[in-house]
């Protein structure tokens, strides 16, 4: 398992204040004084970053020293670390320059003001393949809000509740604010270059997405992703939790490069010139269990998507009339892509509906879910009597 542990490194942005909760910019003072620290743009929180390690214990020392550091410091200041990734307690009307000679920082406040004065907390991954490094990028990409989900720290802002539990990615600038899913490494250089000419970026540092390529020289010399839509995670153990998750997303990458590729191609599979599309609802269940009632089976859906099930119709056909099972047909790579989960709480309970399916844009397939034969509770409650589906909640 050692040898699948990739890299691992953290850039920590931390608020500082009273015991009270008061949000108080000293960061241009402990830079002066804790090299470990630098200046974010606004003098209310700074940042420091970890030398990358494979090994968690080390990794845990690396976030641990520099905080010990910064308590004493700000202990004779009568201050604290304070948690949370928004001025909970701040002045969001003002924006308190760090450094007033930094340009940078001078266009940050002019272009952004206090939108981008958070504590956050990035995650790198090395990895050094680019084929795998935008393999990784698409797939994280894609379960980023799970992360969100997971370190959400943001519910407050200047001393009232917005009601958002991430106040900070509500707020933060995402630019450009369309990024494609980049297919290569010449696609995601293309386009840098594209809006770097146009304007829509101003230097390359300007990718604020979920997740974004990440190296020594951007866009050309790459060897990590980044992971920035966390909130601060304050507890260690849990920030080296969620990174653990984080890694095994790419390790089951590595080991399943097939399986796990969101870019929304489909290879022609291997030993077919017959392949065969049909649309189909996806049911996506957030837990299980056995002899489920029908008047109960809602309970435990989680969402709906649209799917596409892809069959090598000449192959099942041989195993039809050797009157054997269909899965050299049916269950081959990729041949089960699936859409955006909308979840049932949103959507309600789809009971009708059209679902249609068109091929460069020429409509092949066109139904109804009223046309259902059987309605998806009743098919949940008969797979529940010969299947015990455990599922945890997504």
């Amino acid at each position: 398992m050692t040898n699948f542990m990739l890299l691992k490194g953290f850039e920590v942005e931390l608020f500082t204040g009273t015991y009270a909760g008061k949000n108080v910019g000293v960061a241009s003072a402990i830079t002066e004084d804790l090299s470990d620290f630098v200046k974010e743009p606004d003098q209310r929180n700074l940042e420091y970053i970890t030398v990358p390690d494979q090994r968690y214990a080390v990794l845990k020392h690396a976030l641990l020293l520099p905080r010990q550091k910064l308590r004493k410091w700000l202990d004779f200041q009568k201050l604290t670390i304070l948690p949370g990734s928004t001025l909970s307690l701040g002045n969001t009307k003002i924006f308190e320059r760090s450094d007033l000679e930094n340009s940078y920082h001078s266009f940050i406040e002019k272009n952004y003001g206090t939108n981008v004065v958070t504590a956050s907390i990035h995650i790198n991954l090395g990895i050094e393949n680019l084929s795998l490094l935008f393999s990784a990028l698409r797939l994280v990409r894609c379960e980023a809000s799970l992360f969100l989900a997971l370190s959400a720290s943001s519910p407050f802002l200047e001393g009232h509740a917005t009601g958002a539990h991430s106040q900070r990615w509500v707020q933060f600038p995402k630019t450009p604010s369309k990024v494609p899913m980049f297919v290569d490494h010449a696609h995601y250089v293309e386009w840098i270059e594209e809006h770097l000419v146009n304007g829509s970026m101003l230097n390359e540092r300007h990718l604020w997405t979920s997740v974004r390529p990440n190296g020594r020289d951007r866009p050309y010399e790459l060897n990590r992703i980044e992971l920035r839509i966390c909130d601060l995670i304050t507890n260690c153990d849990l920030l080296l939790a969620v990174t653990a998750l984080l890694e095994l997303r790419v390790i089951s990458l590595i080991r399943n490069p097939n399986n796990l590729d969101p870019s929304g191609e489909f290879p022609y599979p291997s030993k077919s010139n017959d392949v065969h599309h049909e649309v189909e609802m996806a049911v996506m269940l957030k837990s299980g269990g056995t002899n489920i009632k029908i008047y109960e089976a809602l309970k435990h859906i989680y969402g709906y998507a649209l799917s596409l099930d892809m069959t090598r119709r000449d192959l099942q056909g041989v195993q039809k009339k050797l009157g054997q099972p269909w899965e050299i047909g049916k269950a081959f790579e990729r041949s089960a892509p699936v859409g955006p989960i909308h979840p049932i709480k949103k959507t309600g309970q789809l009971n009708e509906g059209v679902i249609s399916l068109k091929v460069n844009g020429v409509l092949k397939q066109e139904g109804n879910l009223n046309q259902m034969i059987w309605k998806v509770p009743e098919i949940i409650s008969y797979l529940s009597d010969h299947f015990e589906k455990i599922y945890k909640s997504i």
